[in-house]
């Protein structure tokens, strides 16, 4: 019998996306299902942080919701954790119109 595609810890908001989130806390270790493929969570994650859900290369573009959100920093495996370490961000860049 397959594993489901999805631990139910775990929401994939858009299919083009390749990161999942996480919907609840999750303590290291803790055996995660991604795409049909058994991870451990690399560490303790707090709810709405995000994991790969493939191979992510360095320089390739992060998915959410369907947009790219960024380019990753580093070649991110399968079940780690996406965040401000390995995730260079593409949000609007607001600049100070003061000046």
């Amino acid at each position: 019998m397959r594993p489901p595609p999805l631990s139910p810890e775990l929401l994939l908001l858009h299919p083009k996306d390749n990161v999942v989130l996480v919907k609840r806390t999750i303590a290291a270790g803790t055996e995660l299902i991604i795409d049909g493929r058994i991870v451990l969570a690399p560490k303790d994650l707090p709810m709405g942080h995000k994991l790969a859900r493939f191979d992510i290369a360095k320089n390739q573009p992060v998915f959410k919701y369907g947009f790219k959100i960024g380019l990753s920093d580093t070649n991110i495996a399968v079940g780690n954790h996406v965040h401000l370490h390995n995730l260079r961000s593409e949000y609007t860049i607001i600049e100070d119109m003061s000046a």
